[in-house]
């Protein structure tokens, strides 16, 4: 939703910071201000490891993806300013929406170079669609408000047809390119990891990754499968209180930390050889394997899995639908398709564990361990003549106290 393009000024309304929220939910004409010093960032990704709880994210992020979001508003920051489209209406994105529901101001400006104009720690407020500082006009952009947001929502979903229709034909054009996922004709790197025989369980940030992998605890601490970190996963893996086996990826969104925890690492490249996430590891000393192969990071570690004779795949946050692909600036899932494909029943999907159960404290059990306690308690005081003495008393006073 567009503001108005007038500078406002400020005025009586309270300023929010990190001490507090408006009162107000909704950012628009005359909407909450909010204050705090900004840190700068062009990768989502990265950014959010650094982010403190008050300050304000610059980004340049198109399209903001609902585990982008998520990050952003587990940060506890006030206010993202980005200079990309938050949605350009390719299709249904919920990012920004639920960022603003989190009640995080978010104000876009695609044609203004915030980068340049801002540098870190630069403390500013956000007024509106406008960003002062030192009580002057910085930049003016676009502010987003949840009416807006929903509207729009609704609107890029009963338009959906359109990108799947395109996302559809890209699939099938790369099917063909990436047959040999199908075939089998992949030439697996020398590991030292062990899958044979074994579960493995793969974790990758997508939606509800965190939760899935808490619902999945007793899984690990029980089975004790190989933990494979698909990039960023592997930091999820550590939160959780586990060690990651593996590591694979380009190694863009691994934290230092997990890179040295001991995992294996394998750089996923390109089937001409390229490898971008090799230099990261080979400047930090960090011994590695290439592996080369079409498709996405989550793929290919299935299909290692799977080649190296695991017994059963458990996946974490993997993408699979239409609106998770895009979000992940995909034009086709031709890879993930024929993964599934190949892989078949040993795939088991985690996706959305956390919200099919929530186990609670059963009856019968809880009443039976009362019982049995009781019982206890009873043999307990009536042998023991001490106890018992002690008992009847007791139950005396209580007599006389109710008036028996």
């Amino acid at each position: 939703m567009e503001s108005r393009r007038v500078i406002p000024r400020i005025g009586s309304r309270g300023v929010r910071n990190a001490g507090g929220r408006s009162a107000s939910g909704d950012i628009g004409p005359g909407g909450p201000q909010v204050a705090g010093p900004v840190r700068l960032g062009t990768r989502t990704k990265d950014l959010v490891k650094a982010l403190r709880p008050g300050e304000i994210a610059v980004i340049g992020h198109r399209n903001i993806d609902r585990v982008a979001a998520e990050d952003l508003a587990a940060s506890g920051i006030v206010a993202v300013l980005n200079t990309e489209p938050s949605s350009d209406d390719r299709y249904p994105n919920r990012g920004p929406l639920m960022l603003v529901e989190a009640g995080i101001v978010l104000v876009d400006f695609p044609e203004t170079d915030l980068f340049s104009l801002l540098s870190d720690g630069d403390r500013v407020v956000i007024d509106g669609p406008t960003i002062l500082r030192d009580g002057d006009p910085v930049a003016q952009g676009v502010a987003m408000d949840r009416a807006g947001l929903v509207k729009r929502l609704a609107r890029q979903e009963s338009e959906i047809h359109v990108a799947l229709a395109a996302f559809a034909e890209n699939t099938v054009t790369h099917v063909q390119r990436e047959s040999e996922i199908l075939t089998g004709d992949i030439a697996l790197p020398e590991i030292r990891t062990s899958f044979r025989d074994r579960h493995v369980l793969i974790v990758v940030r997508g939606p509800d990754y965190r939760s899935d992998l808490r619902a999945l605890d007793a899984y690990i601490r029980d089975v004790r499968p190989v933990l494979v970190g698909v990039d960023g996963g592997a930091d999820a893996i550590i939160e959780a209180g586990h060690t990651p086996s593996v590591i694979l990826g380009d190694m863009d969104s691994a934290s230092d930390g997990a890179l040295e925890s001991g995992a294996e690492l394998i750089v996923h490249g390109y089937p001409d050889g390229r490898a971008p996430g090799r230099d990261r590891l080979a400047a930090a000393g960090l011994d590695h394997t290439v592996f080369p192969a079409d498709g996405t990071s989550q793929d290919v570690a299935m299909l290692l899995a799977y080649e190296m004779g695991a017994e059963m795949i458990v996946s974490v946050g993997a993408h699979f639908n239409l609106v998770e692909f895009l979000d992940k600036d995909r034009d086709g899932m031709s890879s993930t398709f024929l993964t599934r494909l190949r892989i078949g029943e040993s795939l088991v999907d985690a996706k959305g564990v956390s919200r099919l159960y929530s186990p609670g404290i059963p009856v019968g059990p809880l009443v039976a361990f009362l019982g049995a306690f009781v019982l206890l308690a009873a043999i307990v005081v009536f042998t023991s003549p001490a106890l018992a003495d002690l008992f009847e008393l007791v139950w005396l006073k209580v007599k006389v106290s109710l008036g028996f």
